[in-house]
């Protein structure tokens, strides 16, 4: 198949390259959640790239999945920094894996029959549609900063995708980006001040100001209902890339190992006083256009999100690169994983001419795009976790019309 074939002919020089334009891909989302949240950015690559590590020991080195910092956590993390403290709130932060290794172990002991019970195709297949359309306001908001600069990033990855042979083809996403800077770096929009004023080598504050969370129960609950939404857009990840790659990994190595690794990733994280780790869809999106899907390739970007953490001029780079760069990339990346939704629609043969397909693909897909907001107490269910909630409860609810095939 032509997936196994790209794979297979990589010599370890394109690996690495190939790994190098997959953070690239994360970078951007990487550190600026830290950066929203006040954390160190150097210290969420670090984590980023442990946390990777871990996962892809947990599920045997399977899983072509990078796990970058969460999203989701960014209001929680503000809102419980003002009342804990971040002391406080990094160990609010591990009862995030509390959540995983919960739902870890309930999928160990049903096993695929509760999978396949709460996350048909009819349920799935919108979902992913979501993750890729939900992110897409991102994309537009990074790009609308210069959209000639968007432009002139998106058309040489298309480019690059279309006409591209041999190492070349392999690497669009470091096309668009290098030929964007280049052309905003003519144009006068790199700011260099902070690349010449950054020490060429430099740790994390987290290792060089270590210290344990101040674990106290408020921050701790308090985390723990907003992980809800993240582990529901794991299980859509991880179906995501199973199609990306054709293989089951909900069998092998198994889904409850994979909510295992995400679990114990989010632990070190908030242990080493980064964000909350997630599955990252924008990787999935680079695998999708470049047909890469070696978890070699994967552990080559967490390597590099290490070595980038301690080098304060490469960094320094990274982080100068123009947003609107980074979103004319996002543009065609994030579109790619909902194809891959539509895709797994498609392929399971989800009958649509069903009044109660089309409730659930509906309800799932206006939730989800719309980005509807379900407050609960002191915290809220929202976007991809509330789309996928809703479609759950449906496809359990609703009777269906006539035997499955």
């Amino acid at each position: 198949m032509g997936k196994t074939s790209e794979t297979a002919n990589l010599t370890s020089v394109r690996k690495t390259i190939v790994g190098i334009q997959f953070l690239f891909v994360a970078f951007g989302a990487t550190v600026l959640v830290p950066l929203l949240v006040g954390l160190d950015p150097a210290t969420a690559l670090f984590t980023a790239g442990i946390g990777t590590f871990i996962f892809h020991l947990v599920t045997k080195g399977k899983v072509p999945i990078f796990l970058g910092s969460s999203f989701a956590f960014i209001a929680p993390i503000i809102s419980a920094s003002k009342q804990w403290g971040m002391p406080g709130t990094l160990a609010g932060m591990a009862g995030v894996a509390l959540v995983y290794f919960t739902m870890s172990a309930l999928i160990k002991w049903q096993g695929r029959r509760l999978l396949d019970r709460l996350f048909p195709p009819v349920v799935i297949g919108p979902v992913i549609i979501c993750i890729g359309l939900s992110l897409a306001p991102t994309a537009v908001d990074m790009a609308k900063d210069n959209w000639l600069l968007a432009f002139i990033s998106l058309m040489t990855a298309i480019l690059v995708l279309v006409l591209g042979r041999g190492l070349l083809k392999l690497v669009p996403v470091v096309c668009g980006i290098v030929v964007g800077y280049v052309v905003s770096a003519c144009m006068g929009l790199v700011d260099f001040t902070a690349v010449g004023s950054a020490p060429w080598f430099a740790l994390p504050s987290s290792i060089t100001h270590f210290q344990l969370p101040e674990f106290s129960w408020e921050p701790f609950l308090f985390m723990i209902p907003v992980a809800i939404a993240p582990v529901i857009e794991h299980i859509g990840d991880v179906f995501v890339v199973g199609a990306v790659a054709d293989k089951d990994f909900v069998k092998d190595p198994g889904l409850h190992r994979t909510m295992l690794g995400d679990g114990l990733a989010c632990l070190v994280a908030s242990l080493f006083g980064g964000p909350p780790v997630t599955t990252y869809s924008e990787v999935t999106g680079a695998m999708q256009i470049t047909r890469i899907t070696s978890p070699a390739v994967i552990r080559i970007a967490a390597g590099t999100a290490i070595v980038i953490s301690v080098l304060g001029k490469l960094s320094a780079i990274l982080q100068s690169i123009p947003s609107a760069v980074l979103g004319g990339i996002m543009l065609l990346l994030f579109g790619s994983i909902a194809s891959v939704g539509i895709q797994n629609l498609v392929n399971h043969k989800v009958n649509l001419d069903q009044t109660r397909n089309i409730i659930i693909v509906s309800v799932v897909l206006t939730l989800g795009i719309g980005g509807a907001i379900l407050p609960m107490g002191t915290f809220s269910l929202s976007g991809i976790g509330l789309s996928a909630l809703a479609g759950v409860i449906l496809n359990l609810v609703i009777p269906q019309t006539k035997p499955e095939a």
